[in-house]
């Protein structure tokens, strides 16, 4: 697969103008390591999950680090998190050293903790979610946004299942003692099947003979290692009843499908679970958008207690909201946006939104055939390609 620039390209390069340290955090195997060599390739590079590697700075880590060529990668420093100190007071022996270390990890949590603990105000932190398709149009429902996967589809099936043994063996047993592997990796293929919905602790618990504060340590770990987004609830006061559980997905699509046994893109048209994939993949494509512009992300869902439902609130400068709602169909009629209607309605009615609320409905284009961007006042219709592509910023 020839390669394919990523959107957060500029962000990485002008971070490394700015700071002393440049933190990279994501999944695994989203393309972390691969970006910052190709980005930076005078950089040395150590792999800290090399036992080799660990075990040299471990024995003494002033002399390793003495050692190490400037500018330098270090890979997957969960796993030797006191790293951090050490680099702490290199760094300040010169602070006006920018781009110096590369730092990456998959488990965003504990990097963060450590960073805010040691490294603040010495490194930018960004992070890199497997790709999107405004980096490439190969990315699929079906397959993802797993670069590996994009380069080798016929072979998705098991790079997925061999995905999932490297992450319970590695990225799970680091963060937890999970004594049973399979149990978990059930556990994962049940968040996959509530996919969309709204979390609720305990449906998740009773299959698996668990407690529910037993899967909410699992559900961190999943949300820790990027696996799973959480969306939360919108919050205003409309003096009424609001849900306030977040929904989850799983934050590949592919992933996903894999784990709901999904193989084929026939399969995928008559499963039961089309449009929620379809939700979560336009919801990762507007996390996706935000980070790579350097945002942090902001995603919300609306649900009240008497039905009104909206399936996305993405907030915007100056005070604008925009509504989106998101149908599997090719076919979108005007009776898809009465929800964002009625809620833009109470949002003006109480001033809420003061720069304004835009109406989106996202669809799957139709196979032939002029859609209409016009759906119903102040609403319009875009097929999911060109929201993508043309109206997120």
């Amino acid at each position: 697969m020839q390669y394919v620039h990523r959107e957060l390209e500029p962000r990485l390069r002008k971070a490394a103008r700015s700071f002393p340290a440049l933190v990279l955090t994501g999944p695994r195997r989203a393309g972390k390591t691969y970006l910052l060599r190709r980005l930076f390739p005078a950089a040395s590079y150590y792999l800290f999950e090399d036992p080799d590697v660990v075990g040299r700075f471990r024995h003494d880590p002033q002399g390793f680090l003495d050692g190490v060529r400037l500018p330098a990668v270090f890979d997957e420093i969960q796993n030797v998190p006191e790293v951090f100190n050490f680099v702490r007071a290199r760094i300040d022996r010169a602070p006006r050293r920018t781009g110096q270390w590369f730092l990456t990890g998959s488990q965003e949590a504990g990097l963060m903790r450590h960073v805010t603990e040691s490294m603040a105000g010495r490194a930018a932190v960004l992070q890199l979610l497997p790709m999107s398709v405004r980096e490439t149009p190969k990315v699929s429902l079906l397959r993802g946004g797993f670069p590996e996967v994009l380069a080798r589809p016929a072979a998705a099936s098991l790079w997925f299942s061999s995905y999932l043994q490297t992450y319970l063996e590695r990225d799970v047993r680091s963060i937890s003692a999970v004594q049973e592997p399979a149990t978990f990796r059930r556990f994962f293929a049940l968040v996959a099947s509530r996919h969309g919905q709204v979390l609720n602790k305990s449906d998740l618990a009773a299959p698996l003979g668990m407690s529910v504060p037993g899967i909410g340590r699992w559900l961190d770990i999943l949300e820790t290692t990027a696996q799973i987004f959480l969306i939360p609830p919108y919050f205003e006061n409309f003096g009424k009843r609001l849900i306030k559980s977040p929904k989850v997905y799983v934050a590949d699509s592919g992933l996903a499908c894999h784990l709901l046994g999904i193989e084929t893109a026939a399969e995928l048209e008559k499963s039961p679970f089309l449009g929620a994939l379809f939700e979560g993949f336009i919801a990762g494509e507007i996390v996706k958008a935000q980070l790579n512009a350097g945002r942090r992300r902001e995603l919300y869902y609306f649900r009240d207690q008497q039905g009104l439902e909206v399936d996305f609130v993405v907030p915007g400068q100056g005070g604008k909201l925009r509504l989106v709602e998101v149908k599997a169909a090719r076919t979108v009629m005007p009776n898809d946006a009465a929800p964002m209607q009625r809620l833009a309605a109470a949002w003006k009615k109480l001033a809420r939104a003061t720069g304004g609320v835009e109406q989106v409905v996202v669809h799957r284009p139709a196979r032939a055939g002029i859609s209409s961007r016009a759906l119903s006042p102040g609403t319009q219709a875009w097929p999911w390609m060109e929201f993508v592509t043309q109206v997120l910023p």
